[in-house]
């Protein structure tokens, strides 16, 4: 799909005060950031933010960062931030950074990072482009590179052959998967305390079941 270049994106992420505009610089720094030594928790390809928002808000007590390499879209989750501040909800323990989730290993630091929410992520359909998805074994090795000795991935989509090829992906890469479901709306285990995304709540609601698993190292 061709994102729509918004004008003045560009300079509206550059003035935000909820963008990391230099985030290499904070690499093994992010409790100072935050000015706390809570944990830190990351969405790769956040969207438009409503799920990373809505996490910080319910969590104060945990630090996230959200991740967007696209300029409209990370616009769009500014705006939904201002609309929160204007309405006092917006949560002050979240940061986003316009980058290439490549570059990861540049931002942090080994095990700086506690957690990591994939979200109904790009498939990349072909199978040339099979290393672009967040859940390759390529994209692996940098979480892999980054996260806690106990951190996690959690992973949801509602396209069955991506989830099918992530859960292969994890086998194959050597990580351990500790909890799998192929329609999360009706596993009581998994589904407790779920939050949704936009796109979450929209396939679901046309019946489209929801995947989710969670791997470890």
């Amino acid at each position: 799909m061709r994102l729509r270049n918004i004008p003045g994106a560009k300079d509206a992420i550059a003035g935000s005060t909820y963008v990391i505009q230099d985030p290499q610089e904070n690499r093994g720094k992010w409790h100072e950031v935050f000015r706390n030594e809570n944990p830190i928790h990351i969405e790769v390809g956040m969207g438009k933010g409503r799920f990373i928002m809505d996490m910080a808000a319910r969590s104060p007590h945990i630090n996230y960062v959200g991740i967007e390499m696209y300029d409209s879209v990370l616009l769009r989750a500014l705006q939904k931030m201002e609309e929160r501040e204007n309405g006092t909800e917006a949560p002050h323990n979240l940061f986003f950074m316009r980058m290439d989730a490549r570059e990861l290993p540049l931002v942090f630091n080994p095990e700086e990072v506690d957690r990591i929410y994939l979200n109904f992520s790009d498939p990349w359909p072909k199978e040339r482009h099979a290393k672009r998805r967040l859940t390759s074994r390529q994209f692996l090795e940098r979480y892999d590179a980054i996260l806690a000795k106990d951190g996690t991935v959690e992973f949801k989509t509602d396209n069955r052959e991506l989830f099918d090829f992530s859960v292969e992906e994890v086998k194959e890469a050597g990580w351990k998967l500790l909890a799998c479901t192929y329609d999360l709306h009706h596993d009581k285990e998994l589904n407790r305390g779920n939050v949704m995304t936009e796109y979450e709540e929209k396939f679901s609601s046309v019946g489209n079941p929801i995947h989710k698993l969670i791997a470890a190292r």
